[in-house]
């Protein structure tokens, strides 16, 4: 009797489930293919490279309410017992939500709060306050700013910001081909009538929606007989035009079951047998270079270990991970308040700070779609609730698995370009771990270390008595906290003036003298406290200065706003040239990182720290106008 070659074959192994991934992933090694398409036809694919706004949005000054354009300064005389009325042409103009505000109005005022006394004269019975209900330019989005990085999966509501921003085509990933070949005697098509015996063949159909929904090009293969020699023929014809192949069934260890001995004879066999029930008879192999997996072929151990190969390899592919949404509990690092009546959607990122789940509100206006996109999860305040105190614990919705969320590295303070470089290299470096930003300041980043609401603080913080930067304001407000500071990167700070206010402005005495607008950073930002020092030493007190008050909340608003209202701002060179603004240089500053000593030491620092040193974090960051990087930085400790 002659012995079949293809005799029953009982299970090569039965390793734990996560060894075997580990496994599959470690030889699994993409070569990835990118494509240029129309942003409108890009839902679903992945970015290649990192997506910047082309353009600020919005980028003119806009109303946020129906009503009237006004001049502030001519309402100040308004209230209820001196009603102040207006003449149409001359003291106002009607806009509607979203028009352009015009010099020399910059104030709306909205319509429920006019009184139309005829078709040219309204009244009055409060004042307008400068900029009120007037969209700033860059509220949504800055000219230069990092919409995405490579590895993002573009999503519905990301659509609106990369047209918004400018962006009508994008560099993406095309998609894994997964060929799926269903294989068996007793298989066929789907039809109204079928023989006894005969089984509809459905688990091809489910797992290419499977694979479409990770982000996959399925190709569902036509029935392979039970023949070796017909496996064998799919399986080589397959391995040599995917990125990965399923085959579905003949992997247990039936009679029939030829796969192991076939992926064994024409490639290699990695896996036979997980220790799963069910699922457990699954073959993880490789023909020609290419992932071959073998699937059960009854459909609940199939769908199973779909999820537990096919997905990961898909997201190795794409750069990406993504889980089922659920909701957790976490500690609210900000206060929210609310109005009763009504629920209310806020935003929010999350951060695992010191061991628990952190929740800070991203902006709550209805216009920035940027919120949507940063945001981690969706935090629901019932109609019945005035808001949240910081400190109280709250059901959070997640956009993301709870997994991304404890390996994101929380970044607050002030703003930097440099953090986008520093976010790009840990990618490519680490695709599970990201970096969640959020710009309140350089000092409101300090107080986030001190309260545990943060992993890291970016500030640039001068101390008018010792000139020197940072570590002044560190031993004044965390002396007791055993903090590192590491310093980052050298950069320039200067006035960011317009084409039209170059001739006039060469020094700060020239905002007085020549009534230039002034455009500001919030309290507690580092370059506010560098022009509130240079007004000091030049005998200048701020309500001197027109705009003074007039905050912007990163550099590239402020240079948005220089740009497009003939004005001065101070900041950092690039911001100046993203817009289009001149330079004129001030002092060199150290914008460094803040962090405690624990962080500092974790996996998570250290990693940080060793992209921060290396030589492409150096060369990277020098291309930006007014940069410089030290790469032999040690850190401080206070």
């Amino acid at each position: 009797m002659i012995k079949n070659k293809y005799e029953r074959k009982i299970y090569l192994s039965d390793i734990p489930r996560e060894k075997a991934l580990e496994q599959i992933l470690s030889q699994y090694k993409p070569k990835l293919r990118t494509v240029t398409k129309n942003a409108t036809e890009s839902i679903g694919n992945v970015t290649a490279e990192p997506i910047y706004a082309k353009r600020s949005v919005p980028h003119y000054h806009a109303s946020a309410m129906d009503g009237i354009a006004v001049i502030a300064e001519r309402t100040f005389e308004a209230n209820d017992n001196n009603p102040l009325r207006l003449i149409k042409g001359e003291d106002y103009c009607i806009v509607d939500t979203g028009n352009e505000i015009k010099s020399p109005y910059d104030s709306v005022i909205m319509i429920e709060n006019v009184q139309e006394i005829d078709e040219n004269i309204v009244e009055i019975i409060e004042p307008a306050t400068p900029w009120q209900h007037i969209r700033p330019i860059g509220e949504d989005m800055v000219q230069g700013e990092m919409l995405f990085t490579q590895g993002h999966k573009i999503r519905p509501v990301d659509l609106g910001v990369l047209l918004s921003s400018g962006n009508q085509s994008v560099k993406v990933v095309m998609p894994p081909k997964v060929t799926i070949i269903p294989t068996g005697n007793e298989l066929v098509y789907p039809s109204e009538t079928i023989e006894p015996g005969k089984i509809v063949e459905f688990n091809g159909s489910v797992m290419a929606a499977f694979v479409s929904e990770w982000g996959g090009q399925p190709l569902l293969h036509e029935i392979v007989k039970d023949s070796p020699d017909s496996i064998k023929e799919a399986l080589i014809n397959a391995s040599r035009d995917s990125d990965v192949v399923i085959i579905n069934a003949g992997s247990s260890a039936g009679s029939k079951d030829y796969t192991v001995h076939i992926i064994s004879e024409i490639g290699k066999v990695f896996t036979h047998g997980v220790a799963t029930r069910p699922g457990k008879p699954v073959i993880l192999g490789e023909i020609n270079g290419t992932i071959v997996v073998g699937l059960p072929g009854y459909p609940v151990s199939a769908y199973l270990a779909l999820e537990w190969f096919i997905k990961p390899l898909i997201n190795k592919y794409n750069n990406n991970n993504h889980c089922n949404r659920h909701k957790i509990s976490a500690k609210l690092g900000r206060r929210i308040v609310s109005t009763m009546g009504s629920e209310d959607f806020v935003r929010v990122t999350l951060g695992n700070i010191n061991g628990e789940l952190i929740a800070n509100p991203l902006t709550r206006a209805a216009g920035v779609t940027m919120s949507l996109v940063k945001a981690d999860g969706l935090l629901v305040v019932p109609s019945n609730v005035v808001g949240f105190e910081q400190g109280d614990y709250v059901e959070i919705e997640l956009y993301k698995s709870i997994e991304d969320i404890e390996k994101s590295i929380t970044i607050t303070g002030s703003h930097d370009l440099a953090i986008d470089i520093l976010h790009s290299i840990l990618k490519n470096t680490n695709t599970e771990q990201t970096i969640t930003s959020t710009h309140v300041g350089s000092m409101a980043g300090i107080m986030a270390i001190k309260k545990g609401e943060a992993h890291i603080a970016g500030i640039h913080l001068l101390d008018p008595e010792t000139k020197t930067y940072n570590i002044p304001y560190v031993k004044k407000h965390l002396k007791d906290n055993n903090i590192v500071i590491l310093p980052f990167v050298k950069r320039m700070q200067g006035w960011i003036t317009s084409s039209n206010n170059l001739n006039e402005y060469r020094n700060v005495s020239d905002l007085v003298k020549n009534k230039i607008p002034f455009v500001n950073r919030q309290k507690g930002a580092g370059t506010r406290i560098l022009f509130d020092l240079i007004l000091r030493d030049n005998n200048i007190k701020p309500s001197e200065i027109l705009g003074y008050n007039r905050e912007m909340f990163t550099h590239l608003s402020v240079a948005a706003e220089v740009a497009q209202t003939n004005s001065v701002g101070l900041g950092i060179a690039p911001a100046a040239e993203a817009m289009g603004c001149s330079f004129i240089p001030v002092a060199e500053e150290s914008y460094d990182l803040l962090m405690t000593k624990e962080f500092f030491e974790s996996h998570s620092g250290q990693t940080l720290y060793k992209i921060i040193t290396s030589l492409e974090f150096k060369q990277e960051v020098e291309k930006i106008s007014g940069y410089k990087v030290d790469t032999n930085i040690e850190p401080i400790y206070i």
